[in-house]
């Protein structure tokens, strides 16, 4: 079925069926049927303004449709670029939409440049750019000049409301509310479009076809020397690449954060209720991600980072010094709400924005953060006093507080428990935090901090290890397995030989493993995070278990396991969270933590493979 067929079968797209195009302020899906299902803008946690994807009726979209009936859709990025072709393909014609985000814009104005052209036949197009403001709930206005075409919201100028102006290079004329075009292109002719959202009313713009010949050469550039400074030359280099171009784009240029994926409400299951807003910085995501970069020696994101983390923590608080999450600016408070409007993915309801998340306490943030540190210090630059100092505190209160019951990795929402992931990771915490003092000679309480960590790590093995399953449980006195346990060869806790490990694997492989790929854990009726409905497997824990076959000293194993997860990309190499029950798409998309699995097994994979033993960066995450 083509994917103008299955639209019009269900009304929705596949979540896979995208691609994705950024510009370090934001992220736009587009569909292998030519349309732009989602965007906020101009900022990762704006308002929507095209939200089809949530709701094919009221979400709004903006399309470009070759008239080629019955026609073959592909889609691919230009090499090493962020830089996404759509092609219509039939007997009657061939039609290329080209489309970008061009980077190092003018402050505050984000554009969608769009080039259409005619690759062979004579092709007439259809456009329609429906955009629906504030999460579809804001009427607007639209009116034409001699810029365009401009959609004013109600209520403009309200934080978050952007107007939206379209340009092209064809008439463009206004219908219901909406822009719409209809135009006619010879083999090889081109029609442009740019698209603008600002915060504010933004009139002086260059001329659409000179600036986005510009602004092609500049983006492209920009992407192809980012990916350049790669130092990867191993096996399945595509797809690693590919994977740091896509957590390159969920970087946030102003603020230097990172967001976990850059869409709301998308489900874990269709028909449930886990449909959660990624579009937020969380601190392990964001943590992980600079340790899959330096791996590949992309070293760049990391200062702004630290900086943004050094701004957090700085903070006063009133207990715990991190919260899971913060907005991407460092924003605290993320109110969680259902936009009970919108029908959902599918009929998934409820769409939520916000994240309540954000006051949970989640332990395991603690030992990933100093684990990035630690790579951060040695691999990019020295921690500064003022970092050191608020980092010492933290430690402290890690020290004094590892024992309490927390929400765990997967921010379960239900009653706090001792959590397997939460203790290894506060282990993690105290080893990087003693390791860096005494590498950089650095003034702390070491005696307490290596007390500390020692007494944790033999809770682990007292409290988690359930001697009748032979494994590493997710809570004391329970027999339940979680593929966090995979982290534990991982981050250096265990050896990825030890005899107890080998049977947690073991375990790991009877419960939460189909074929390649692997549960987080078992649902088990709501009893396990809560929910009724079951979900699908998480792709993260799949690539940390082809990472563990690896360092388990197994890496042809790994390498078979590793290569059929990639199976599952999606067209562009791109993942979402979780894969449902046939293989499709499911959760938000694309999602960092998937992409930064990846790169740490395929680095991991390809080095065993060549025997070579020695370590680069200290650690997976």
């Amino acid at each position: 079925m083509s994917p103008h067929s299955a639209r019009s079968a269900s009304r929705y797209l596949p979540i896979e069926d995208h691609g994705v195009i950024g510009d370090l302020h934001t992220v736009a899906l587009v569909g292998l049927d030519g349309s732009i299902d989602f965007l906020c803008a101009p900022r990762f946690d704006s308002p929507s303004i095209f939200a089809s994807l949530l709701d094919a009726k009221r979400g709004g979209s903006y399309r470009i449709d070759p008239q080629l009936g019955e026609a073959r859709r592909k889609q691919l990025y230009l090499p090493d670029t962020n830089v996404l072709l759509t092609r219509t393909l039939s007997p009657d014609g061939v039609a290329e939409v080209s489309d970008f985000m061009p980077v190092g814009e003018t402050a505050g104005v984000r554009r969608v440049v769009r080039r259409v052209k005619a690759v062979r036949g004579t092709v007439r197009f259809r456009l329609r750019c429906a955009p629906r403001f504030g999460y579809a709930l804001v009427e607007h206005r639209v009116t034409e000049d001699e810029n365009g075409i401009l959609f004013v919201p109600d209520d403009a100028g309200r934080a978050g409301l952007a107007y939206l102006r379209l340009r092209g290079s064809v008439p463009l004329r206004i219908a219901e509310g909406d822009c719409v075009a209809e135009f006619e292109l010879q083999p090889e002719q081109t029609a442009t479009f740019v698209l603008e959202a600002a915060a504010e009313r933004h009139d002086a713009a260059p001329a659409t076809h000179d600036y986005a010949s510009e602004a092609f050469k500049r983006t492209t550039n920009y992407w192809r020397t980012w990916i350049g400074r790669s130092t990867y030359r191993g096996r399945w280099r595509d797809e690693v690449h590919r994977s740091a171009l896509v957590l390159k784009m969920l970087f946030s240029h102003p603020h230097g954060s990172l967001v976990a994926a850059p869409t709301f409400g998308l489900p874990e299951a269709l028909g449930g209720a886990r449909n959660w807003d990624y579009r937020y910085t969380w601190v392990r995501d964001a943590a992980f991600t600079l340790y899959a970069l330096i791996r590949l020696g992309l070293t760049d994101e990391t200062g702004p980072f630290m900086q943004w983390i050094a701004e957090r923590c700085a903070e006063e608080g009133d207990g715990i010094p991190l919260q899971p999450l913060y907005g991407i600016d460092g924003a605290h408070e993320l109110p969680e709400s259902t936009l009970h409007h919108l029908e959902g993915y599918r009929g998934s309801r409820p769409v939520r924005i916000g994240n309540g998340a954000v006051g949970q306490l989640q332990l395991d943030i603690f030992g990933a953060l100093m684990d990035s540190v630690y790579l951060y210090d040695k691999y990019s630059e020295p921690l500064s006093y003022d970092l050191w100092q608020s980092l010492t505190k933290m430690v402290d209160w890690v020290c004094a507080n590892w024992r309490l019951p927390d929400h765990g990795i997967w921010e379960i929402r239900r009653a706090t428990r001792p959590n397997l992931s939460s203790r290894v990771l506060s282990w993690v915490a105290m080893d990087r935090a003693v390791r860096l003092a005494r590498h950089r000679s650095l003034p702390a309480p070491e005696a307490r901090w290596m007390e500390a960590r020692d007494t944790i790590y033999h809770s682990v093995f007292d409290d988690f290890w359930h001697p009748g399953r032979r494994a590493f449980v997710q809570s004391p006195g329970e027999g339940s397995l979680d593929a966090a346990c995979l982290l534990m060869p991982l981050l250096r806790f265990i050896s990825p030989t030890d005899p107890r490990w080998v049977s947690t694997m073991e375990a790991v492989k009877k419960d939460l493993v189909e074929d390649s790929l692997v549960r987080r854990y078992a649902v088990r009726g709501g009893e396990a995070d809560g929910f009724q409905d079951e979900e699908g497997t998480f792709s993260i824990c799949s690539f940390w278990y082809a990472e563990c076959l690896s360092r388990g000293g197994d890496p042809q194993q790994a390498r078979f396991v590793f290569e059929k997860i990639l199976s599952y990309a999606n067209h562009v190499g791109l993942f979402a969270e979780e894969l449902g029950p046939s293989g499709e798409h499911l959760g938000n998309f694309p999602q960092a933590f998937t992409h930064l699995a990846l790169i740490s097994a395929a680095y991991d994979i390809d080095r065993r493979l060549d025997g070579v033993r020695g370590d680069g960066p200290a650690r997976m995450a």
